[in-house]
Formats: structure tokens, C-alpha cells, sequence
């Protein structure tokens, strides 16, 4: 558990767990970016799973987002200073390894983002109730009004609300008794709210489209979405046909936030996934 600093200044919470006692071969690095709103913790229960299969994990807040820090001024608000921060965890963690950029909603179209820049960086592609951003100008104001009703209502009545209410299936799953459910609903809680409201409406709402980029994207995928998600069950399909090399899984009984309403599915795709990723050829 650590603080880094990055080279435009904003600070970042990050977490490296590394394999007690493995004795296989080195196993390819996971980084899990969070969904807006959300934080490291949403990623608890898929640690102690992938730790024990050899693989290093690594969970990280957005900035503003968690144990981050929002940065000052008005010129560190883009998904290219997103980008950074990730590639900065990514350097602190695992510098001379290839990762596997793992995002939920808005985290997967930051592990996107980060592919169409970093692509020597990426070792596969884990898309989970996410999507590639909207071409169609019509859907890109839908969402960036969807983004500011957030916003808004986090300003006007806070987590609390945000989380006990209609918001909660998209932040801690359609299951807010399981365990992992309410431990991420206390660390959403916790949250300061003018960060992340800032973050909304200058980045989440503001990020430009990739659709165009995934063609070139040649590397593992899975495109993994919740049969209840409806908001993201066609963008799943489009990310899935444009990919050149994705692995398209629809997760029965569950939302948006896959990995706590059905964990244990979740985990073994993730498994499966990762054990053809390293039997592919490069």
C-alpha cells in the first residue's frame, strides 16, 4: 500500500500483491482500474484468487477517486492525465513486465486508452461491463448528461445516498448484503465529493471514443459483461466483433459490477482467460 507521485505531480494510491511462496514460472501481472465513483476496493475478493493461480495483482484509485488525491488547477482534468497515472502505477509495479489491463465501466475505457498509447506495455485486455466511448454525437451528450445527473447528485445529497439508493447496482452490485458488497459501499462512502464530481464532468463525461483504435488493438480480450447490465450489452458485442483476438462472456444473473455479483464465475473466466493468454504466441 503506497502513495506515488507522478511526474505531473498528482498522488496516487496504488497496492502491489505479490505471490507468497509460488513456486511456478512467473505469471503475468493483473492491474485492476476501478469504474468512476468506485475505488480499489470494489476489487478486493479477486486478490487473494489470482495471488494463489501465481499472479501479482495490483489495485489502484482513480485520481480523486479512494485513497488518491485530487490534483489542483485546472489542467490535469483529461483521460491523457488518466493515462499517466495508470502507466505510472504500472512502472511501480511491474517495469519489466507486460500487464494485463483489467477495467470495470469506465476503468476498462481507461485500460483502452492506455493500449491505444501504450501498447508495448499491455499484455491483454480484461473489458468488463465497459465500453469504447460514443461516436454518435447524440449518445455522447445522453452520456455526458447521464455523467452530470451523477454529478449533481453527489453534490446535492452525497455517497450515502448515492449508494443506499437507485445508484447502488452500478457501484457495489445488485447483492449490497454479500461481504464484499458492503465493503466497497464503505470505502464509495468515504469518499470526498468535489473531486469526484469534477472527475465526471471533465473526464468520465468528457473522454473521446476509441471504437475506431480497437481494430489495432492485437491482443488477448475478454469482453465480459452482466446479462443484466443493459446499458453496456451492446457495447460488449461492438467492442467483441472489433477486437481482433476477444473472447466475448455474458455472466448470467448478473449487473454492472460482475466481479461482486457473481464472483466466483467471474474468477474462473478470468482464469481460463489468463492461462490462454500465456499459452498464446506472442
Amino acid at each position: 500500500m503506497a502513495l506515488l507521485t507522478t511526474r505531473e505531480g498528482a498522488s496516487i494510491y496504488y497496492e502491489f500483491h505479490e505471490p507468497a511462496d509460488f513456486t511456478g514460472r512467473a505469471r503475468t501481472p493483473v492491474i485492476f482500474s476501478c469504474a468512476y465513483c468506485t475505488t480499489h476496493e470494489n476489487w478486493r475478493g479477486q486478490v487473494e484468487p489470482l495471488l494463489r493461480a501465481g499472479h501479482p495483482v495490483v489495485l489502484w484509485d482513480l485520481r480523486a477517486h479512494g485513497d488518491s488525491v485530487a490534483p489542483e488547477g485546472d489542467d490535469a482534468w483529461s483521460i491523457d492525465d488518466v493515462v499517466v497515472d495508470l502507466l505510472a502505477v504500472a512502472e511501480a509495479t511491474t517495469p519489466d513486465a507486460p500487464f494485463v489491463a483489467a477495467g470495470l465501466s469506465f476503468g476498462g475505457l481507461a485500460s483502452l486508452h492506455f493500449m491505444a498509447r501504450r501498447a508495448d506495455r499491455v499484455a491483454g485486455l480484461v473489458l468488463i461491463g465497459s465500453g469504447p466511448g460514443f461516436k454518435n454525437p447524440e449518445a455522447a451528450e445522453a452520456w455526458a448528461a447521464r455523467t452530470e445527473r451523477t454529478a449533481s447528485f453527489l453534490e446535492q445529497r452525497g455517497f450515502e445516498d448515492f449508494v443506499r439508493g437507485r445508484a447502488g447496482p452500478t457501484c457495489i452490485g445488485n447483492r449490497p448484503e454479500l461481504p464484499a458488497a458492503e465493503a466497497a459501499a464503505r470505502a464509495i462512502i468515504a469518499q470526498s465529493v468535489p473531486g469526484i464530481a469534477r472527475f465526471g464532468r471533465q473526464i468520465t463525461a468528457a473522454a473521446p471514443p476509441v471504437v475506431d483504435e480497437l481494430a489495432a488493438m492485437d491482443v488477448p480480450a475478454l469482453v465480459i459483461v452482466g446479462e443484466h447490465d443493459k446499458g453496456f450489452l451492446r457495447a460488449g458485442e461492438v467492442m467483441a466483433a472489433k477486437l481482433p483476438r476477444a473472447r466475448h462472456v455474458v455472466v448470467p444473473d448478473a449487473g454492472h459490477i460482475v466481479n461482486i455479483d457473481q464472483a466466483e464465475f467471474f474468477i474462473r473466466e478470468m482464469l481460463a482467460f489468463l492461462t490462454d493468454l500465456e499459452r498464446s504466441p506472442i
